[in-house]
């Protein structure tokens, strides 16, 4: 199954090189300041940083009121000296900044979780952007996975991910998309989701119970949102399970019922280990080798 030749192209955003200015802008959730202190120091080493986080107090669940997180937002995407804009942390939030932000899409935007929002806004507009790690989740996390973000946003090649399972047979080509499932669902009905057909489509989730997850995949596929879709690519379901039920035994059997190159068991999302993906670009998905592997980066 491939990518329908006849739908736009995902514009690729420009690399970045060692020492360019990245924008750290709280999006969502306040972050805790000894994790966001230590995924700082991770960025600084390689590039000039901009901080727009902090300016204000959080507002409850938030990291500040709209206004002053979408103005950060803004001013990071509008900012011709600013080379990528990377998120804090998840929580939520982003959704509440989308009507008003105006979107530039010459810029790297990077992010997990709750910025599936706006990589979704993105993908309405035909522009890749990347599933990756936020700065609260580098000072503790593995040496890999600064290393793949380094190296997404910097043009070099990614190595292809291995999965645990798989359901279908052959491969699956198109542009991945999508991201966590809970936010993605959100969007249903709103300008700001994203076709999804010819699509490999990427979920994960965190904290949601077996019969929730069932819940949202019934949405999408009611909805007529997996119509269409080329192959399903799985992340990690953390903290999914319920007693002996499973999440990602649960998310898996629901995306096999479509019949089509399913792998899950990916190293995407909220797990141990983040790696990070390229949204929007085109990709293959092996059912028979269980592998995600990248035939576009996120940069041309």
């Amino acid at each position: 199954m491939k990518f329908d030749e006849g739908n736009p192209a995902y514009s690729p955003v420009p690399r970045l090189r060692v020492g360019d200015t990245v924008a750290v802008v709280a999006t969502s959730g306040p972050a805790q300041r000894e994790e966001l202190e230590a995924g700082v120091a991770v960025l600084a080493k390689r590039y000039r940083l901009l901080r727009l986080d902090g300016e204000v107090p959080p507002q409850r669940y938030l990291a500040a009121p709209d206004d002053h997180r979408r103005a950060a937002l803004q001013r990071a995407l509008d900012d011709d000296e600013v080379r990528a804009v990377i998120a804090t942390r998840g929580g939520y939030g982003v959704a509440r900044l989308l009507p008003g932000l105006r979107l530039r899409t010459g810029k790297p935007v990077v992010g997990f979780s709750d910025l599936t929002a706006l990589h979704a806004a993105l993908q309405c507009r035909g522009v890749r952007s990347l599933h990756g790690p936020v700065v609260t989740q580098l000072g503790c996390s593995p040496p890999e996975v600064a290393a793949r973000l380094f190296d997404a946003l910097e043009g070099a090649p990614l190595e292809p991910l291995q999965g645990t399972w798989a359901s279908g047979f052959g491969t699956a080509e198109g542009p991945l998309l999508g991201g966590n499932l809970s936010v993605l669902t959100r969007l249903i009905g709103t300008p700001y989701f994203p076709s999804t057909h010819g699509a490999v489509l990427l979920l994960e989730d965190v904290g949601e119970r077996p019969y929730r997850l069932d819940r949202m995949w019934t949405h999408l596929l009611q909805a007529g949102c997996l119509e269409g879709v080329a192959g399903i690519a799985l992340g990690s379901f953390s903290q999914c399970d319920d007693g002996d039920t499973h999440g990602d035994e649960v998310a898996a059997e629901l995306a096999a019922s479509l019949g089509i190159p399913v792998v899950s068991g990916l190293s995407i999302g909220h797990g141990e280990v983040n790696l990070s993906v390229p949204l929007g670009a085109r990709v293959r998905l092996d059912a028979d080798a269980k592998t995600l592997s990248f035939l576009e980066g996120l940069s041309a």
